[in-house]
């Protein structure tokens, strides 16, 4: 492969070819076609940006917080004005639509332009780690980097080797801002890059549940959130054509790739018809293990409602298209009642509001839920007893303003403080409308408070 195609380090302020260039090869999932190849960074390679954020944080430790604010109010300009170049990266190698592409870039840039939280922290930590997932390039590794070099700290990133182009765009912009060499450092590679960051002192993670108990373990021997299943309550006395539009744009948006995506309904009610939805391409081979995990419900006695496995897309046959997919009389035993990350409905019935709350409860993770009423005394007495960290009323993806937390409970959050670093153990959104009868199209794109 040609150099031109490599993917580069990001090593005190330089931009770096690797030893190993060739690693993990990088296509657009939408005609999987190569566009570039991601490399391995070999120990020597990680262990000189770590020395890198070491040396930096002397001196950016000292810098007053006046100069930090204007390097990240300067960087803020710079993602507004580059918008168009990150949105069409993370569409090439994401597959998003360019409308939830832009959306996972605002919501991070919300998080980047708030530098005067330093103040929640006394003194600065040192060293801090991030391991960012492929389902949000943008805003995730927003959430990390300018957070935690904003409060003093130096900062050592590896993106996810699936999509790193954003992230690299990004740490461009940064040095472009004037944030000095050796204060953001980028590495990629897999589990040896993984183990590095677990060694250090703080560590944000998003990412499977899996590699999170294994983060967590190793981490916390020297903090951080893991699995996620998102249920939607569906009530009789719900405003059926507008929760299914609701449902519509949580399940299938991404599609469905993220981590707030609502992937479970429990009906204590009836559904209607829905209008028709854009959905992207799904990253890497995640096509096959959606279509094992559909065909595993068929077999166990679940009804495919709605199959989307055989869509094509004209000028994109070779691509990893799924259309959505709704599979009926699903149980909690059945191997499809998984976080399917795939635009897959999985809908199971409860008798009574009891019945629902216990199926989420029953659930081991805790990542978010909503439920779907007109009744005010209903949403009460869910979200008192529903043991779940984040909770939307008639809102299907709850998440929350960019200055709150992000949260979650049992399987779905592991350390002592949250992801914005606030001990907050639970959080709630809700919408009440006047015109609640009024027939909207759904949005798949990624909340902007409004933009």
């Amino acid at each position: 492969f040609s150099e031109l195609l490599a993917t580069t380090l990001f090593i005190d302020g330089k931009f770096v070819l690797a030893v190993f260039i060739l690693f993990f090869i990088q296509c657009n999932i939408a005609s999987n076609e190569v566009i570039a190849c991601v490399p391995k960074a070999t120990q020597d390679e990680m262990l000189a940006a770590v020395d890198s954020c070491s040396h930096a944080y002397c001196s950016w430790s000292e810098t007053s917080i006046l100069a930090h604010q204007q390097i990240f109010l300067h960087y803020q300009q710079l993602i507004k004005d580059n918008i168009k170049e990150l949105v069409r990266s993370i569409t090439l190698e994401k597959g998003e639509t360019q409308a939830d592409a832009e959306g996972d870039v605002f919501r991070g840039l919300h998080k980047s332009h708030v530098p005067s939280i330093t103040k929640r922290c006394r003194l600065p930590i040192g060293l801090c780690a991030g391991i960012a997932p492929f389902n949000f390039p943008a805003m995730i590794p927003l959430w990390m980097f300018p957070v935690g070099m904003a409060c003093c700290n130096t900062y050592l990133l590896k993106p996810s080797e699936r999509v790193p182009a954003c992230t690299m765009l990004l740490a461009k912009m940064l040095q472009d801002a004037g944030m000095p060499y050796g204060t953001l450092n980028i590495i990629h590679g897999r589990q040896d890059a993984v183990y590095l960051n677990c060694d250090h002192p703080a560590i944000s993670f998003v990412g499977s549940n899996q590699a999170g108990e294994y983060i967590y373990e190793r981490g916390s021997k020297n903090g951080k959130s893991t699995g996620a299943k998102n249920h939607g309550v569906v009530m009789p006395d719900a405003n059926k054509e507008k929760t299914l539009n609701q449902l519509v744009g949580a399940v299938f948006g991404e599609p469905e790739q993220r981590c707030m995506a609502l992937s479970t309904a429990i009906l204590v009610g009836e559904a209607l018809r829905v209008n028709a939805v854009d959905v992207g391409p799904l990253i890497s081979q995640a096509k096959e293990r959606v279509n094992s995990l559909i065909q595993s419900g068929v077999d166990e006695g679940a009804q495919l409602l709605l199959d989307g496995t055989n869509v094509e897309v004209k000028g994109y046959e070779n691509g990893n298209f799924l259309g959505p997919i709704i599979i009926g009389n699903v149980t909690p035993q059945m191997k499809c009642y998984t976080e399917v990350s795939g635009p897959v409905l999985v809908v199971l019935e409860a008798e009574s509001l009891d019945d629902a709350i216990s199926l989420v409860n029953s659930n081991p993770y805790g990542n978010s839920t909503a439920i779907f009423t007109t009744n005010a005394a209903t949403a009460c007495k869910y979200t008192h007893e529903v043991d779940v960290g984040q909770i939307g009323i008639n809102v299907p993806i709850p998440v929350l303003l960019p200055m709150l937390s992000f949260t979650g409970s049992r399987g779905s959050f592991r350390g002592d403080t949250n992801f914005y670093g606030l001990h907050t153990d639970q959080n709630s959104s809700s919408q009440w409308k006047a015109e609640d009868a009024t027939v909207q199209t759904p949005s798949v794109s990624m909340p902007t408070m409004g933009r």
